[in-house]
């Protein structure tokens, strides 16, 4: 009996005019990402001899690397100007590099390697909807991602890029738009821009920095609208509800 009443009580919860829950979703992304080294060690000399490890690698930036992510989320709050929503997904980033075949003067390889990388990430975004005068169904979506390693592939600079921590985190900024599409369903379009928040000292005096941008294509689903607005709506106004 109060196994049913505590269930009868969080449904009402989530449901009630208040709607704390306010929808559920799914969606796919396309990712493009790229790390940017920094080799601290790279003006000393020893006796004006050159060490290895004070030129590899060089300070550079790498090249795009493509690829994917998808991800299930749920959005909270009362308020309809601010959400919060928290979310599982699965994100591939990396780079592309040009192996660096003479320490000594930095000749590089004529072809590119992939370094790659996949994460189970747990993100957290605050989403303002309409703001600046924006219209009420654009959002933008501040937050941060909490990162788990699940596995990697490095073939360029591997005794560096390998030592990427298997627990990390990172900053997050996107923008987004919400469409209608059937029922309580409404499309969702997003890009998000995912930077380290610091630069990761991996080994030696090197340090290295991943920034992805991640544009993404979903669904949510929303709970009833509450009837004020459901009388002769004439047109969408947006995710508030």
């Amino acid at each position: 009996m109060k196994i049913k009443l505590f269930s009868i009580l969080l449904l009402s919860a989530f449901y009630s005019k208040a709607q704390f829950f306010r929808g559920i979703g799914i969606y796919g992304a396309l990712t493009e990402s790229m790390h940017s080294y920094k080799n601290f060690d790279a003006p000393k000399k020893v006796d004006t001899v050159f060490v290895p490890q004070y030129y590899y690698p060089q300070n550079h930036i790498s090249r795009e690397y493509f690829s994917w992510g998808a991800g299930v989320f749920a959005e909270f709050l009362r308020n309809d100007g601010v959400r919060w929503q928290t979310e599982l997904s699965y994100t591939k980033k990396g780079a592309n590099e040009k192996e660096i075949i003479d320490q000594y003067m930095g000749t590089r390889s004529n072809s590119f390697g992939k370094n790659k990388y996949t994460y189970i990430q747990w993100n957290n975004y605050l989403k303002f909807f309409g703001p600046f005068g924006l219209r009420r169904n654009i959002y933008l979506m501040p937050g941060i991602r909490l990162e788990y390693k699940l596995n990697q592939s490095t073939s360029v600079f591997s005794a560096y890029s390998s030592q990427l921590r298997k627990i990390w985190f990172s900053g997050n900024l996107g923008i987004g738009y919400e469409f209608p599409l059937f029922k309580n369903f409404y499309g969702i379009v997003e890009e998000h821009w995912n930077p380290d928040v610091y630069n990761l000292k991996v080994k030696d005096n090197v340090k290295i920095r991943n920034r992805t941008f991640e544009t993404r294509f979903g669904i949510i689903w929303r709970p009833k609208r509450r009837a004020i607005d459901d009388c002769n709506t004439p047109r969408y106004k947006g995710p508030a509800y």
